[in-house]
């Protein structure tokens, strides 16, 4: 029985995780390392992470600025960061790759609003089919006498529980990035 319980645990936190990861690509109007995340560069012909190509850093919260580590990739690095559709504009000096982070519109604020809105339902269905599965196999449990109907009842509420916490990290976390990004 402690093995289904482990088992929903882990499959809710890792939808969980996966919620926050996702939140992290969402722009706020600050310059954020994080928004590059997932950008790839053609490094000689090998899809590589800027990360991997470039010293990036955030020098104010409208800029961003990434020094690749060998300056004959600069072109790679800016076309990366254009195919990477995440709405930024890069321009170079030859040395320096400049990331202006533009102010976000009233309607792209919604939109992104939206769009984690979208995120936290996908996120709180993969934890409720972990609740349904884990509570699927105590019954299977409780059907083929491996476990009482107490032990079965009990493991429904040990799983709901557990649900109940993720589902609150879930809009706990929802709201924190609606109120960052809602904010002018």
């Amino acid at each position: 029985m402690q093995e289904v319980f482990q088992e929903s645990e882990l499959r809710m936190k890792e939808a969980v995780d996966h919620f926050h990861e996702e939140l992290k690509h969402l722009r706020t109007g600050r310059a954020s390392l994080a928004m590059l995340d997932g950008v790839m560069v053609d490094y000689y012909g090998t899809p590589t992470p800027i990360n991997q190509v470039a010293n990036l850093s955030v020098p104010d919260a409208t800029l961003m600025v990434a020094q690749p580590f060998d300056p004959s990739t600069i072109a790679a690095v800016e076309k990366g960061i254009l195919q990477a559709n995440i709405g930024l504009n890069p321009s170079n000096d030859g040395k320096v790759v400049r990331i202006p982070v533009p102010p976000l519109t009233e309607e792209r604020r919604k939109e992104i609003v939206k769009r984690a809105h979208d995120y936290a339902e996908s996120a709180r269905n993969a934890v409720r089919h972990a609740r349904r599965e884990g509570n699927e196999r105590l019954k299977e449990m409780q059907k083929a006498k491996e476990i009482g109907e107490d032990d079965e009842h009990r493991g429904h509420d040990e799983i709901q529980k557990v649900h109940d916490h993720y589902i609150a990290e879930i809009n706990k976390a929802l709201d924190n990035k609606e109120k960052d990004l809602l904010q002018v």
